[in-house]
């Protein structure tokens, strides 16, 4: 799938990945650097919500830990 960014700096989203990642108007983007490509990550409003579900054995535990790293840094 492919878009056209626009002079303003914008792109639209194809509807196939809005639906398969439940993107709605109001959502947030991150768009991450990694070894000279870009990836676009899905900022949900509860990330520890977004999450659940999505892995086995602890993960909901180390985003957890993480995101209180995360905020002492802060």
């Amino acid at each position: 799938m492919r878009s056209t960014i626009t002079e303003r700096g914008q792109t639209v989203i194809p509807a196939a990945i809005r639906r398969q990642f439940h993107l709605n108007p109001s959502d947030r983007l991150e768009w991450v650097l990694d070894n000279g490509a870009i990836r676009v990550v899905p900022v949900r409003a509860n990330p520890v919500e977004a999450f659940r579900g999505q892995g086995k054995g602890g993960s909901t535990r180390r985003l957890l830990a993480a995101r209180r790293e995360e905020l002492a840094n802060e």
